[in-house]
């Protein structure tokens, strides 16, 4: 629809990639998860994160890049 609007008026279309946008947002609330596989401290295993920025598979990641 925006590209039929665009060619209609003839108007040019430009499109940005914001890298890493899903990384850069601070999250609202705390969220804890388990030391990943590989990155365990050596005796602290029962240990785990808290995150200070979103993730990529955090379900609220879209939502915090703004």
């Amino acid at each position: 629809m925006i590209f039929a609007i665009a060619a209609l008026r003839n108007l040019e279309v430009h499109q940005i990639d914001v890298k890493k946008a899903f990384l850069n947002g601070d999250l609202e609330e705390e969220i804890y998860m388990n030391q990943p596989e590989g990155f365990m401290a050596p005796g602290l295993e029962s240990k785990v994160c808290r995150l200070v920025k979103s993730l990529y598979d955090l379900r609220k990641a879209p939502k915090q890049g703004h």
